[in-house]
């Protein structure tokens, strides 16, 4: 454990951000399952409502450090590709 005071203020702002950031991924990972779903079902129009909710909460992860820029491309790109493979 941490003996100076600045060494224990950083032990406590590293769980608050490493919380904050899980609970960002987490988010991420709930919307494209909800993508992946509606693509299941068949539904095109919810698979097309879901990408864009999903799109946005990626973009928004992606802004605040969370995501590299090129990961969340691949992760929209991949979907928007399944959704768009729907016939």
């Amino acid at each position: 454990m941490a003996n100076i005071k600045s060494a224990k203020k950083r032990v406590l702002v590293a769980a608050k951000r490493a919380d904050r950031n899980k609970a960002a991924r987490s988010k991420v990972k709930t919307y494209i399952k909800k993508v992946e779903a509606a693509i299941a079902s068949g539904d095109k129009e919810a698979a097309k409502a879901a990408l864009i909710a999903a799109t946005s909460v990626i973009d928004t992860a992606t802004s605040k450090g969370i995501y590299h820029k090129n990961t969340s491309s691949r992760k929209v790109s991949r979907m928007a590709k399944a959704v768009n493979a729907m016939d």
